[in-house]
Protein backbone atom coordinates (compact mmCIF):
# COMPACT_ATOMS: atom_id res chain seq x y z
CA UNK A 1 0.00 0.00 0.00
CA UNK A 2 2.95 1.92 0.65
CA UNK A 3 4.39 1.74 -2.41
CA UNK A 4 1.44 2.91 -3.95
CA UNK A 5 0.57 5.82 -1.94
CA UNK A 6 4.12 6.75 -2.87
CA UNK A 7 3.28 6.10 -6.60
CA UNK A 8 0.71 8.72 -6.61
CA UNK A 9 2.88 11.44 -5.87
CA UNK A 10 4.84 10.71 -9.34
CA UNK A 11 8.03 8.97 -7.67
CA UNK A 12 9.32 6.09 -8.29
CA UNK A 13 9.23 3.84 -5.35
CA UNK A 14 12.54 3.36 -3.57
CA UNK A 15 13.63 -0.05 -2.95
CA UNK A 16 14.06 -0.76 0.74
CA UNK A 17 18.29 -0.96 1.45
CA UNK A 18 16.84 -3.25 4.48
CA UNK A 19 14.81 -6.24 4.58
CA UNK A 20 10.97 -4.64 4.49
CA UNK A 21 9.26 -4.97 7.31
CA UNK A 22 6.13 -6.80 7.48
CA UNK A 23 2.78 -5.19 7.83
CA UNK A 24 1.06 -4.95 10.81
CA UNK A 25 -2.03 -3.28 9.40
CA UNK A 26 -5.26 -5.55 10.26
CA UNK A 27 -5.83 -7.55 7.21
CA UNK A 28 -9.26 -7.69 6.09
CA UNK A 29 -9.14 -11.50 5.59
CA UNK A 30 -8.90 -12.61 8.79
CA UNK A 31 -9.29 -11.45 12.63
CA UNK A 32 -6.32 -9.66 13.78
CA UNK A 33 -5.31 -10.09 17.14
CA UNK A 34 -5.45 -7.54 19.31
CA UNK A 35 -3.05 -6.64 21.67
CA UNK A 36 -2.62 -3.35 23.66
CA UNK A 37 0.69 -2.55 25.16
CA UNK A 38 1.16 0.16 27.73
CA UNK A 39 4.90 1.59 28.10
CA UNK A 40 4.50 1.58 31.83
CA UNK A 41 2.33 -1.61 32.69
CA UNK A 42 3.24 -4.22 29.97
CA UNK A 43 1.32 -6.06 28.26
CA UNK A 44 -2.16 -6.27 28.87
CA UNK A 45 -3.88 -9.96 28.43
CA UNK A 46 -7.23 -9.30 26.87
CA UNK A 47 -7.91 -13.06 25.71
CA UNK A 48 -10.90 -13.02 27.73
CA UNK A 49 -12.13 -9.87 25.90
CA UNK A 50 -12.39 -10.20 22.30
CA UNK A 51 -12.81 -7.63 20.00
CA UNK A 52 -13.99 -7.79 16.33
CA UNK A 53 -13.19 -5.18 13.92
CA UNK A 54 -16.03 -4.17 11.27
CA UNK A 55 -14.97 -5.25 7.68
CA UNK A 56 -13.47 -3.03 5.76
CA UNK A 57 -16.28 -3.42 2.67
CA UNK A 58 -19.31 -0.92 2.59
CA UNK A 59 -17.42 1.85 4.68
CA UNK A 60 -18.93 4.92 2.61
CA UNK A 61 -22.43 4.50 4.75
CA UNK A 62 -20.97 3.90 7.81
CA UNK A 63 -20.81 6.08 11.02
CA UNK A 64 -16.96 5.87 11.24
CA UNK A 65 -17.15 8.62 14.42
CA UNK A 66 -18.71 6.15 16.22
CA UNK A 67 -17.02 2.94 15.59
CA UNK A 68 -13.71 4.93 16.00
CA UNK A 69 -13.80 7.08 18.86
CA UNK A 70 -16.27 5.68 21.31
CA UNK A 71 -18.67 2.39 21.01
CA UNK A 72 -22.22 2.58 21.88
CA UNK A 73 -23.62 2.89 24.95
CA UNK A 74 -26.56 0.68 26.30
CA UNK A 75 -28.91 1.11 29.11
CA UNK A 76 -27.85 -0.30 31.99
CA UNK A 77 -28.16 -4.13 32.77
CA UNK A 78 -31.08 -4.84 35.14
CA UNK A 79 -29.78 -6.18 38.68
CA UNK A 80 -26.92 -4.00 38.66
CA UNK A 81 -27.07 -2.73 41.68
CA UNK A 82 -24.73 0.30 41.26
CA UNK A 83 -26.80 1.01 38.52
CA UNK A 84 -23.03 1.01 35.92
CA UNK A 85 -23.33 1.97 32.92
CA UNK A 86 -21.64 -0.56 30.36
CA UNK A 87 -20.38 -0.39 26.76
CA UNK A 88 -21.16 -3.36 24.95
CA UNK A 89 -21.32 -5.51 27.98
CA UNK A 90 -18.24 -4.69 29.40
CA UNK A 91 -17.93 -2.77 32.29
CA UNK A 92 -16.36 0.72 31.87
CA UNK A 93 -14.16 0.36 34.48
CA UNK A 94 -12.92 -3.07 33.22
CA UNK A 95 -12.05 -0.97 29.63
CA UNK A 96 -8.17 -1.07 29.24
CA UNK A 97 -7.06 2.59 28.30
CA UNK A 98 -6.56 3.92 24.68
CA UNK A 99 -2.66 2.10 23.17
CA UNK A 100 -1.43 4.41 20.65
CA UNK A 101 0.50 1.07 19.69
CA UNK A 102 -2.45 -1.46 18.96
CA UNK A 103 -3.55 -1.45 15.67
CA UNK A 104 -6.28 0.59 14.28
CA UNK A 105 -9.35 -0.50 13.61
CA UNK A 106 -9.71 1.20 10.19
CA UNK A 107 -6.97 0.82 7.18
CA UNK A 108 -5.69 3.33 4.55
CA UNK A 109 -8.50 2.69 2.56
CA UNK A 110 -10.64 3.65 4.81
CA UNK A 111 -8.73 7.26 5.58
CA UNK A 112 -9.05 7.83 1.93
CA UNK A 113 -12.75 7.06 1.37
CA UNK A 114 -13.36 9.82 3.83
CA UNK A 115 -11.29 12.87 1.94
CA UNK A 116 -13.52 14.27 -0.52
CA UNK A 117 -12.34 14.87 -4.28
CA UNK A 118 -10.82 18.37 -4.40
CA UNK A 119 -8.31 17.86 -1.76
CA UNK A 120 -6.29 15.35 -4.32
CA UNK A 121 -6.37 18.04 -7.52
CA UNK A 122 -3.29 19.69 -7.90
CA UNK A 123 -3.97 22.77 -9.84
CA UNK A 124 -0.06 23.77 -10.76
CA UNK A 125 -1.34 27.58 -11.07
CA UNK A 126 -2.48 27.86 -7.64
CA UNK A 127 0.53 26.42 -6.91
CA UNK A 128 2.85 28.85 -8.88
CA UNK A 129 0.48 31.61 -7.19
CA UNK A 130 2.32 30.70 -3.97
CA UNK A 131 6.16 30.60 -5.30
CA UNK A 132 5.26 33.94 -7.19
CA UNK A 133 4.20 35.30 -4.11
CA UNK A 134 6.99 33.93 -1.48
CA UNK A 135 9.31 35.00 -4.26
CA UNK A 136 8.23 38.62 -4.27
CA UNK A 137 7.94 39.05 -0.04
CA UNK A 138 11.86 37.41 -0.20
CA UNK A 139 12.69 40.51 -2.89
CA UNK A 140 10.67 42.93 -0.74
CA UNK A 141 12.24 41.90 2.17
CA UNK A 142 15.84 42.25 1.03
CA UNK A 143 15.64 45.59 -0.73
CA UNK A 144 13.84 47.14 2.02
CA UNK A 145 16.09 45.95 4.73
CA UNK A 146 19.06 46.84 2.92
CA UNK A 147 17.56 50.51 1.88
CA UNK A 148 16.52 50.93 5.36
CA UNK A 149 19.97 49.24 6.81
CA UNK A 150 19.09 50.25 10.35
CA UNK A 151 19.87 48.10 13.57
CA UNK A 152 16.40 48.18 14.88
CA UNK A 153 15.27 46.94 11.39
CA UNK A 154 17.78 43.66 11.32
CA UNK A 155 16.82 41.64 13.63
CA UNK A 156 12.89 42.10 12.42
CA UNK A 157 14.21 40.88 9.10
CA UNK A 158 16.24 38.09 10.39
CA UNK A 159 13.27 36.92 11.74
CA UNK A 160 11.04 37.80 8.96
CA UNK A 161 13.18 36.39 5.97
CA UNK A 162 14.04 33.36 7.90
CA UNK A 163 11.09 32.45 7.99
CA UNK A 164 10.18 33.05 4.17
CA UNK A 165 12.82 31.07 3.46
CA UNK A 166 11.19 28.27 5.42
CA UNK A 167 8.23 29.20 3.53
CA UNK A 168 10.39 28.38 0.05
CA UNK A 169 11.47 25.24 1.46
CA UNK A 170 7.97 24.15 1.90
CA UNK A 171 6.79 24.74 -1.69
CA UNK A 172 10.51 22.63 -3.13
CA UNK A 173 8.94 19.51 -0.88
CA UNK A 174 5.77 20.08 -2.51
CA UNK A 175 7.64 19.96 -5.93
CA UNK A 176 10.01 16.56 -4.33
CA UNK A 177 6.49 15.05 -3.34
CA UNK A 178 5.32 15.87 -6.66
CA UNK A 179 1.62 17.70 -5.26
CA UNK A 180 2.74 20.70 -6.66
CA UNK A 181 1.66 19.52 -10.20
CA UNK A 182 1.51 16.78 -12.20
CA UNK A 183 4.03 17.12 -14.34
CA UNK A 184 7.25 16.24 -13.42
CA UNK A 185 9.03 18.75 -15.20
CA UNK A 186 7.84 21.25 -13.75
CA UNK A 187 7.98 19.69 -10.41
CA UNK A 188 11.86 19.48 -10.95
CA UNK A 189 12.64 22.77 -12.39
CA UNK A 190 10.48 25.01 -9.56
CA UNK A 191 11.94 22.09 -6.73
CA UNK A 192 15.84 22.92 -7.96
CA UNK A 193 15.14 26.62 -8.19
CA UNK A 194 13.99 27.04 -4.91
CA UNK A 195 15.97 24.54 -3.24
CA UNK A 196 19.41 25.79 -4.70
CA UNK A 197 18.36 29.02 -3.47
CA UNK A 198 18.33 27.95 0.01
CA UNK A 199 20.96 25.62 0.09
CA UNK A 200 19.40 22.36 -0.56
CA UNK A 201 20.61 19.64 -2.44
CA UNK A 202 16.92 19.23 -3.96
CA UNK A 203 17.17 15.52 -5.59
CA UNK A 204 19.57 14.64 -2.92
CA UNK A 205 16.74 16.20 -0.36
CA UNK A 206 13.91 14.67 -1.64
CA UNK A 207 15.60 10.78 -2.56
CA UNK A 208 16.13 10.83 1.14
CA UNK A 209 12.83 12.37 2.41
CA UNK A 210 11.04 9.89 0.16
CA UNK A 211 12.83 6.91 2.57
CA UNK A 212 11.94 8.77 5.38
CA UNK A 213 7.78 8.73 4.54
CA UNK A 214 8.32 5.32 3.17
CA UNK A 215 9.49 4.26 7.04
CA UNK A 216 8.03 6.10 8.85
CA UNK A 217 7.77 5.23 12.16
CA UNK A 218 10.23 2.67 12.17
CA UNK A 219 13.10 2.60 14.06
CA UNK A 220 16.22 1.42 11.98
CA UNK A 221 14.36 2.64 8.61
CA UNK A 222 13.26 5.79 9.20
CA UNK A 223 15.67 8.27 7.97
CA UNK A 224 15.05 11.66 9.78
CA UNK A 225 14.67 12.33 13.38
CA UNK A 226 14.32 8.59 14.04
CA UNK A 227 14.87 7.41 17.71
CA UNK A 228 18.30 6.42 18.61
CA UNK A 229 18.89 2.69 19.52
CA UNK A 230 20.20 1.99 23.20
CA UNK A 231 23.68 0.86 21.54
CA UNK A 232 24.48 3.06 19.58
CA UNK A 233 23.24 6.13 22.01
CA UNK A 234 25.65 4.97 24.28
CA UNK A 235 28.69 4.62 21.80
CA UNK A 236 28.63 8.44 21.67
CA UNK A 237 30.69 10.39 23.74
CA UNK A 238 29.11 12.28 26.43
CA UNK A 239 29.90 15.72 24.54
CA UNK A 240 28.03 14.51 21.48
CA UNK A 241 24.90 13.11 23.43
CA UNK A 242 24.75 16.79 25.67
CA UNK A 243 25.28 18.94 22.35
CA UNK A 244 22.36 16.42 20.75
CA UNK A 245 19.68 16.97 23.37
CA UNK A 246 20.55 20.78 24.61
CA UNK A 247 19.26 23.72 23.16
CA UNK A 248 19.66 25.16 19.98
CA UNK A 249 22.44 22.72 19.48
CA UNK A 250 19.55 20.54 17.68
CA UNK A 251 18.68 23.35 15.83
CA UNK A 252 21.59 23.84 13.73
CA UNK A 253 21.93 20.02 12.64
CA UNK A 254 20.06 20.23 9.34
CA UNK A 255 23.39 21.38 7.51
CA UNK A 256 25.43 18.98 9.24
CA UNK A 257 22.64 16.00 8.46
CA UNK A 258 22.93 16.87 4.89
CA UNK A 259 26.57 16.20 4.56
CA UNK A 260 26.65 13.14 6.82
CA UNK A 261 23.02 11.73 8.24
CA UNK A 262 22.41 10.44 11.82
CA UNK A 263 24.33 8.89 13.95
CA UNK A 264 24.83 5.43 12.98
CA UNK A 265 24.00 5.98 9.44
CA UNK A 266 26.60 7.03 6.64
CA UNK A 267 26.47 8.75 3.00
CA UNK A 268 26.18 12.51 1.68
CA UNK A 269 23.37 14.05 0.39
CA UNK A 270 25.57 15.70 -2.05
CA UNK A 271 27.35 12.62 -2.90
CA UNK A 272 25.84 9.88 -6.30
CA UNK A 273 27.57 6.92 -4.24
CA UNK A 274 25.82 7.50 -1.03
CA UNK A 275 24.06 4.41 0.04
CA UNK A 276 21.48 6.36 0.71
CA UNK A 277 20.93 6.71 -3.59
CA UNK A 278 20.45 3.91 -6.00
CA UNK A 279 22.46 3.80 -8.88
CA UNK A 280 19.89 5.06 -11.47
CA UNK A 281 19.96 8.24 -9.30
CA UNK A 282 23.10 8.93 -9.76
CA UNK A 283 22.42 11.90 -12.30
CA UNK A 284 19.76 13.46 -10.38
CA UNK A 285 22.37 13.71 -7.52
CA UNK A 286 24.64 15.53 -9.67
CA UNK A 287 22.18 17.59 -10.79
CA UNK A 288 21.23 18.73 -7.71
CA UNK A 289 25.14 19.22 -6.29
CA UNK A 290 25.96 21.22 -9.42
CA UNK A 291 22.87 23.60 -8.64
CA UNK A 292 23.58 23.57 -4.78
CA UNK A 293 27.75 24.26 -5.64
CA UNK A 294 26.65 26.97 -8.45
CA UNK A 295 24.41 28.78 -5.56
CA UNK A 296 27.25 28.92 -3.62
CA UNK A 297 29.79 30.08 -5.86
CA UNK A 298 26.71 33.00 -6.52
CA UNK A 299 27.06 33.90 -2.78
CA UNK A 300 30.86 34.18 -2.90
CA UNK A 301 30.54 36.41 -5.43
CA UNK A 302 27.99 38.37 -4.06
CA UNK A 303 30.20 38.58 -1.01
CA UNK A 304 32.82 40.11 -2.82
CA UNK A 305 30.15 42.66 -4.90
CA UNK A 306 28.66 43.78 -1.69
CA UNK A 307 30.61 43.17 1.24
CA UNK A 308 31.19 39.79 3.24
CA UNK A 309 29.11 41.99 6.50
CA UNK A 310 26.36 42.76 4.02
CA UNK A 311 25.68 39.44 2.87
CA UNK A 312 25.78 38.08 6.64
CA UNK A 313 22.79 40.90 7.33
CA UNK A 314 20.82 40.16 3.79
CA UNK A 315 21.40 36.34 3.58
CA UNK A 316 23.46 34.04 5.82
CA UNK A 317 21.30 35.06 9.02
CA UNK A 318 18.38 34.17 7.43
CA UNK A 319 19.64 30.99 6.06
CA UNK A 320 20.31 29.66 9.75
CA UNK A 321 16.58 30.82 10.96
CA UNK A 322 15.18 28.62 8.08
CA UNK A 323 17.69 26.20 9.74
CA UNK A 324 16.26 26.60 13.13
CA UNK A 325 13.05 26.85 11.72
CA UNK A 326 13.01 23.13 9.73
CA UNK A 327 14.72 21.25 12.35
CA UNK A 328 12.10 23.04 15.08
CA UNK A 329 8.95 21.85 12.45
CA UNK A 330 10.29 18.21 11.38
CA UNK A 331 11.45 17.46 15.12
CA UNK A 332 7.52 18.47 16.63
CA UNK A 333 5.72 16.40 14.14
CA UNK A 334 7.60 13.32 15.64
CA UNK A 335 8.23 14.18 19.11
CA UNK A 336 7.25 15.86 21.76
CA UNK A 337 3.45 14.81 22.85
CA UNK A 338 2.34 15.18 26.08
CA UNK A 339 1.57 11.51 26.13
CA UNK A 340 4.38 8.54 24.85
CA UNK A 341 3.92 7.64 21.16
CA UNK A 342 5.60 4.26 20.12
CA UNK A 343 7.98 3.70 17.78
CA UNK A 344 7.71 -0.25 15.43
CA UNK A 345 10.29 -2.43 14.24
CA UNK A 346 9.49 -6.27 12.72
CA UNK A 347 6.20 -7.22 12.22
CA UNK A 348 4.26 -4.77 14.20
CA UNK A 349 5.53 -1.93 11.99
CA UNK A 350 3.12 -0.65 8.89
CA UNK A 351 3.34 2.23 7.07
CA UNK A 352 -0.20 2.81 8.58
CA UNK A 353 0.59 2.92 12.26
CA UNK A 354 3.97 4.52 11.26
CA UNK A 355 2.42 7.23 9.96
CA UNK A 356 0.06 7.87 12.84
CA UNK A 357 2.51 8.46 15.29
CA UNK A 358 2.58 11.65 13.56
CA UNK A 359 1.91 14.93 15.21
CA UNK A 360 -0.31 18.33 13.56
CA UNK A 361 0.82 21.51 15.10
CA UNK A 362 -0.58 24.82 15.59
CA UNK A 363 1.62 27.27 14.18
CA UNK A 364 -0.74 30.50 14.70
CA UNK A 365 0.33 33.23 12.29
CA UNK A 366 3.00 31.09 10.62
CA UNK A 367 0.42 28.66 9.55
CA UNK A 368 -0.30 30.24 6.30
CA UNK A 369 3.40 31.22 5.61
CA UNK A 370 4.77 28.07 5.88
CA UNK A 371 1.72 26.57 3.67
CA UNK A 372 -0.16 24.58 6.74
CA UNK A 373 2.58 22.06 6.89
CA UNK A 374 1.19 21.89 10.49
CA UNK A 375 -1.27 19.49 9.29
CA UNK A 376 1.38 16.68 8.86
CA UNK A 377 -0.84 13.57 9.64
CA UNK A 378 -2.66 13.10 6.30
CA UNK A 379 0.66 15.03 4.86
CA UNK A 380 2.54 12.02 5.88
CA UNK A 381 -0.22 8.77 5.02
CA UNK A 382 -1.22 11.11 1.18
CA UNK A 383 1.92 13.05 0.26
CA UNK A 384 0.46 13.79 -2.96
CA UNK A 385 -2.54 16.09 -1.52
CA UNK A 386 -1.87 19.40 -2.28
CA UNK A 387 -0.90 21.62 0.81
CA UNK A 388 -4.07 23.93 0.32
CA UNK A 389 -5.59 20.94 0.37
CA UNK A 390 -4.39 19.59 3.89
CA UNK A 391 -6.96 21.36 6.43
CA UNK A 392 -9.91 19.89 4.40
CA UNK A 393 -8.32 16.59 4.53
CA UNK A 394 -7.52 16.46 7.88
CA UNK A 395 -10.88 17.80 8.93
CA UNK A 396 -12.57 15.09 7.03
CA UNK A 397 -10.69 12.35 8.00
CA UNK A 398 -11.06 12.61 12.02
CA UNK A 399 -14.29 11.18 12.32
CA UNK A 400 -12.30 7.81 10.89
CA UNK A 401 -8.86 8.51 13.08
CA UNK A 402 -10.80 8.61 16.31
CA UNK A 403 -8.24 8.97 19.08
CA UNK A 404 -5.25 8.12 16.81
CA UNK A 405 -5.82 11.85 15.60
CA UNK A 406 -4.30 14.02 18.32
CA UNK A 407 -5.59 17.52 18.43
CA UNK A 408 -2.77 20.24 18.67
CA UNK A 409 -3.26 23.05 21.24
CA UNK A 410 -4.04 26.12 19.74
CA UNK A 411 -1.01 28.43 19.36
CA UNK A 412 -1.27 32.32 20.21
CA UNK A 413 -0.29 34.28 16.85
CA UNK A 414 3.05 33.15 17.33
CA UNK A 415 4.07 29.53 18.12
CA UNK A 416 5.39 30.30 21.42
CA UNK A 417 4.24 27.37 23.00
CA UNK A 418 6.18 25.22 21.03
CA UNK A 419 9.87 26.03 22.19
CA UNK A 420 8.58 24.44 25.83
CA UNK A 421 7.57 21.49 24.07
CA UNK A 422 10.55 20.96 22.22
CA UNK A 423 12.60 21.47 25.63
CA UNK A 424 10.79 18.95 27.97
CA UNK A 425 11.06 16.27 24.96
CA UNK A 426 14.92 16.43 24.25
CA UNK A 427 15.03 16.54 28.22
CA UNK A 428 13.31 12.67 28.48
CA UNK A 429 13.49 11.43 24.78
CA UNK A 430 16.77 9.89 24.86
CA UNK A 431 17.11 6.47 23.41
CA UNK A 432 15.00 3.20 22.55
CA UNK A 433 15.51 -0.07 23.38
CA UNK A 434 17.72 -2.24 21.21
CA UNK A 435 15.18 -5.04 21.22
CA UNK A 436 11.04 -5.22 20.94
CA UNK A 437 9.00 -4.35 18.10
CA UNK A 438 6.87 -1.76 19.89
CA UNK A 439 8.81 0.84 21.96
CA UNK A 440 8.57 4.41 23.72
CA UNK A 441 11.65 6.67 24.21
CA UNK A 442 13.83 6.11 27.30
CA UNK A 443 15.42 8.72 29.24
CA UNK A 444 18.79 8.83 29.98
CA UNK A 445 19.18 10.54 33.75
CA UNK A 446 22.30 11.87 33.20
CA UNK A 447 21.44 14.03 30.30
CA UNK A 448 17.85 15.58 31.89
CA UNK A 449 19.34 15.36 35.46
CA UNK A 450 16.98 13.34 36.97
CA UNK A 451 17.29 10.50 39.04
CA UNK A 452 15.37 7.69 37.02
CA UNK A 453 14.57 6.49 33.41
CA UNK A 454 11.26 7.66 32.48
Amino acid sequence: MATWVLSECGLKPLPSLFPRPRTGAISCNKPSKVRFLNPNKGMVDLKSKKRSFFPCSGIKDRNWELRVSVPLRVGTIEGDEEGRERINGVNEKELPEFDPGAPPPFNLADIRAAIPKHCWVKDPWKSMSYVVRDVVVVLGLAAAAAYLNHWLVWPLYWAAQGTMFWGLFVLGHDCGHGSFSNNPKLNSVVGHLLHSSILVPYNGWRISHRTHHQNHGHVENDESWHPLPEKIYRSLDIATRILRFTVPFPMLAYPFYLWSRSPGKTGSHFHPDSDLFLPNERKDVITSTVCWIAMAALLVGLGFAMGPLQLLKLYLVPYWIFVMWLDLVTYLHHHGHEDKLPWYRGQEWSYLRGGLTTLDRDYGWINNIHHDIGTHVIHHLFPQIPHYNLIDATEAAKPVLGKYYREPKKSSPLPFHLIGDLIRSLKKDHFVSDTGEVIYYQTDPNISGSSTSI
